[in-house]
């Protein structure tokens, strides 16, 4: 995905010839402002440099243009990209199902499993089954089961939704707890 992101954000980059803008603000390739310039000059500058004339910022009044390597200028951008990717941490939404009469073993295994996916930093959604005439049990005594089962969770968690009545019966979300 990200792949397709960086593509495109190099395709949309101008160099040299191929910007549009009839003036610019330009930075030099040692850092320096050169002001707002004429796209000739601008060009002029960077042949005389040796170097490409790249827009950066084509959205600004007047766009900004930089002077520099345009290969070396795309490796500092896919070296950003590859960093940023790196540190974004994908966090699912897990979802265990309990029924009421599900027994303690299996209670204990299902919480386990929660555990474990809250100590990996995901979400996980509780649903408390019911089907049949279990739809029209008290609601009370529902939610005791749902929360029984949340206290056999060992990883410390908060609650991110309450418990609510869901089509499927009742249902939480709960996450990792921040530590403060």
């Amino acid at each position: 995905m990200w792949v397709k992101y960086y593509s495109q954000l190099i395709e949309k980059v101008r160099i040299n010839n191929s910007i549009r803008a009839n003036e610019l603000r330009v930075m030099g390739a040692d850092g320096a402002n050169l002001g707002v310039i004429s796209l000739s000059e601008a060009l002029k500058h960077a042949e005389e440099s040796g170097l490409d004339l790249i827009e950066i910022s084509p959205k600004a009044n007047p766009p900004v243009a930089k002077i520099a390597d345009y290969g070396k200028f795309q490796y500092e951008l896919k070296k950003k990209n590859k960093e940023i990717k790196a540190k974004t941490k994908v966090t699912e939404t897990k979802v265990v199902q309990i029924k009421i009469g599900t027994g303690e073993g299996d209670l204990t295994l299902k919480a386990k499993r929660v555990s474990g996916w809250l100590k990996e930093g995901h979400r996980v959604k509780v649903d408390l089954f019911l089907f049949g005439r279990y739809k029209y049990m008290e609601f009370n005594f529902l939610k005791e089961r749902l929360e029984k089962f949340l206290t056999l969770v060992t990883e410390e968690y908060r609650t991110a939704d309450p418990i609510k009545k869901s089509p499927k019966g009742l249902s939480t979300t709960i996450e990792k707890s921040k530590k403060v």
